[in-house]
């Protein structure tokens, strides 16, 4: 092979260099990678912790609704925040009872990341009890 043909490295199939591309370049793309990585992991984590804010926003409202039904046959508060609590599970939380007249708001807070966040998601249902 003639030398025109031959790269840098003087092997044959070798490219010669780009034009403005030296030896600075090198890495640049091992650099790029590791900050997509990182906007990558932080996407993946709020996407994760809106997932589960969801879930338990969900069983806090399942729980609330639970609850007034409960809470609309006449039973006790007692009763009305037992029923609360077995649909929220394990997971526990804040259950409220409030009633005005013939109405029964039950208001149900969890949390809903275990880091030590503070973070709760909260819901509440009214019923009207039966006579």
């Amino acid at each position: 092979m003639s030398a025109g043909r031959r790269g840098r490295g003087g092997r044959p199939g070798d490219a010669a260099p780009a034009a403005g591309r030296g030896v600075r370049d090198r890495g640049a793309v091992t650099a790029e990678f590791a900050v997509g990585m990182v906007a990558v992991a932080a996407v993946l984590v709020a996407v994760l912790a809106v997932g589960a804010a969801t879930v338990v926003r969900l069983t806090c409202l399942d729980a609330a609704r639970t609850a007034a039904r409960v809470a609309a046959l006449g039973e006790s508060d007692g009763e009305v925040v037992d029923a609360a609590r077995r649909v929220l599970g394990a997971r526990g939380g804040d259950v409220r009872v409030q009633r005005e007249g013939r109405w029964v708001t039950v208001a149900v807070s969890a949390p809903f990341i275990t880091w030590g966040t503070g973070l709760r998601a909260a819901a509440s249902a009214t019923a009207w009890t039966e006579p």
